[in-house]
């Protein structure tokens, strides 16, 4: 049967994520360098480093918390991957205790010393760098690649920009810096020399985007954004002189402000920071601490009444079992010797009731009138529902083997 794809969770505005790759062999020694450094200037609160034993699938994990200058805390969590030839990958979220204000500081600038040329400043899936322009490959068929695999990424806005003739050093400037800091390290720039623009629109047709000449497009990126508008985020003139760019900075605003699901593998780390949050104060190990003593007292309750319920069927049991006793003896049945109990009332009940029916099977029921039910057996809550049929063959069958012995 086929199942639909599950759809993931939309990102909460709350929430800030990135991912990035580091690609030298000592990124957590540069994480830990640059969050002491912070943490000795009071720009964040403190941060904390998990063990080894916390840490999983061989990944470090950083938590770092600080207070933003409108009085809102934020909680932030780097996850590094294992190392590989091309260097460690990156994930971090942060989450803030209002909605997330475009504005505030990136919180990579909280984790890495972000410099020109620094190792960890590298975009996973395309291999960009943040805060940079990246010339696409001279290659078509790098090209091709590099920009399907652009529209594919779920973590980043990409940016396309066409430049219509050779920029002079104004024009090679990077135009990410001229974002709000919070979209920093959330958007890579794309830049097609002036005889790409061919390679360029037949690599994006099949997802129906153009880049138009000397302008810009933000890609849709992989779903596209419900609200996503092709015309709304595509810029028909780019001057590259060193004016500001209004309008494509509007743009690349816009749509970091569209409602998007969170990304592949963002629903797990935003977890992790939830559910797995370390790095506690005071007033948060005691408020975890009460939850753990309310949880503690609500599974002993629960165990506390289901002793009781088996208590009380067990007592139920044993009534109803010297009930058939008497019964039996009432009818001049012989008392049978007493098996050793095993297993619980119910499965010694239920064997017990077993014996009686195969006993009186194929045998026909004496011609003396049927015993009265007892008091005993209507207290029996209808488990002795038929017993007396039991009992009566029960009683035959050993008078027969007293009559053959």
């Amino acid at each position: 049967m086929l199942t639909s794809p599950t759809v993931p969770p939309p990102t909460p505005s709350t929430v800030w994520l990135a991912r990035g790759r580091h690609t030298g062999p000592a990124a957590p020694d540069v994480l830990r360098k640059h969050l002491r450094s912070l943490k000795d200037d009071a720009t964040i609160l403190d941060f904390l480093e998990l063990s080894d034993a916390d840490a999983a699938d061989g990944e470090l994990a950083f938590e770092a918390r600080w207070v933003l200058p409108d009085d809102v805390t934020v909680r932030a969590r780097l996850t590094l991957s294992e190392w590989s030839g091309r260097g460690q990958e990156w994930t971090l979220v942060a989450e803030a205790e209002r909605p997330w204000d475009l504005c505030r500081p990136s919180p990579a600038a909280m984790f890495w010393p972000w410099e020109a040329d620094a190792p960890f400043g590298h975009e996973t899936v395309t291999g960009q760098r943040y805060l940079d322009i990246n010339p696409l490959p001279a290659d078509d068929k790098d090209v091709k690649r590099t920009l399907r695999s652009a529209l594919r990424d779920t973590w980043t806005v990409h940016v396309l920009v066409h430049e219509a003739m050779t920029p002079d050093e104004r024009g090679r400037r990077s135009l990410v810096p001229l974002l709000p800091p919070g979209l920093h390290h959330r958007v890579v720039e794309h830049r097609a020399a002036p005889h790409q623009l061919r390679t360029v629109n037949w690599a994006l047709r099949d997802f129906d985007v153009e880049l138009p000449r000397g302008g810009a497009v933000v890609l849709p990126g992989s779903p596209a954004p419900a609200d996503y508008d092709r015309a709304g985020f595509c810029v028909r003139n780019m001057f590259l002189d060193g004016t500001h760019p209004t309008e494509l900075l509007d743009a690349v605003r816009r749509f970091a402000d569209l409602p998007r699901p969170l990304p592949d593998g963002g629903e797990a780390a935003l977890t992790a920071l939830r559910e797995q949050w370390q790095l506690l104060t005071l007033e948060e190990e005691l408020a975890r601490e009460r939850e753990l003593v309310a949880m503690y007292s609500e599974a002993l309750e629960a165990m506390t009444q289901s002793r009781d319920l088996y208590r009380e069927a067990a007592e139920q049991a044993h009534e109803a079992l010297a009930a058939y006793r008497e019964a039996a003896a009432a009818a001049g049945e012989r008392p049978q010797p007493q098996a050793k109990a095993s297993g619980s009332p119910f499965q010694h009940l239920g064997r017990t009731l077993e014996r009686f029916r195969e006993t009186a099977k194929g045998l026909r029921p004496l011609p003396a009138p049927r015993p009265t039910r007892t008091a005993a057996v209507e207290t029996a809550d209808g488990v002795t529902a038929g017993v007396e049929r039991d009992v009566e063959g029960h009683v035959k069958a050993d008078e027969q083997a007293a009559a053959d012995r």
